[in-house]
């Protein structure tokens, strides 16, 4: 068997949990394939996975604070109660991933696609998201507050209780999410598209900024042409 205690980076091995858990210290995996494998409850905090295969992995309960995490694909991955603070994703594919019950302070996620997953009861404070697809996604009960969103896809996710006081959005996309109980009072909606919400939840709107033609949109919903 290959030295797997040399510090230097591991490349293009398909591992078990028995060879995860034989690592010590902070590591870095590049192109590794742990599809499915059962990774949870494990220390691996700081450590940096980088193309590798996470379809189906099993994080749950796992110490995973301060790792990078950069162009792996981790559909149905279970993160599951894990311990994300301070974690960075980049450019990764976690489709239908769980991310119930983890903790992300200060997680950040840029370019990823998050298309169906399910942050329910997330502890989470300065959570970051950018240019991420979070269609029919789970957040119920977030706080945005005072956050500058950029090119983030909420296409028909679950926002209820979502808090977007003072937020600004820029080139991104509310189209059919479920608004009930979110708040926008001071937000900047005119970089929104509002498409699908009906004239009657406009007031979940109430102190927002819309732009003319987002009106229009809305009034179009009953049957009104805008001049």
């Amino acid at each position: 068997m290959e030295d797997l205690f040399s510090g230097e980076s591991i490349r293009d091995r398909a591992m078990t949990r028995e060879e995860i858990r034989a690592l010590k210290g902070q590591q870095t995996l590049i192109g590794c394939d742990l599809e499915e494998a059962d990774l949870s409850r494990l220390d691996l905090s700081g450590w940096t996975f980088q193309q590798c295969n996470l379809r189906r992995t099993d994080f749950s309960g796992a110490r995973a604070d301060r790792t990078s995490w950069r162009s792996c694909r981790g559909a149905f991955a279970s993160l599951v109660g894990c311990d994300l603070s301070e974690a960075v994703f980049t450019g990764c594919d976690f489709n239908n991933a769980s991310l119930k019950r983890s903790t992300l302070e200060g997680t950040r996620f840029v370019g990823c696609k998050l298309t169906g997953a399910d942050f329910s009861e997330v502890k989470a404070i300065d959570l970051h998201f950018s240019e991420t697809l979070l269609v029919n996604a789970r957040l119920t009960g977030r706080s945005f507050r005072k956050a500058s969103l950029v090119r983030v896809d909420f296409s028909q996710a679950d926002l209820r209780k979502c808090d977007f006081r003072m937020t600004t959005f820029e080139d991104c996309s509310l189209r059919e999410a479920v608004l009930d109980g979110a708040g926008f009072e001071g937000a900047d909606l005119r970089g929104a598209d509002i498409g699908g919400v009906r004239l009657g939840d406009a007031s979940r709107f109430r102190g927002a900024t819309i732009s003319r033609e987002q009106a229009a949109q809305l009034l179009s919903e009953v049957g009104l042409n805008v001049r």
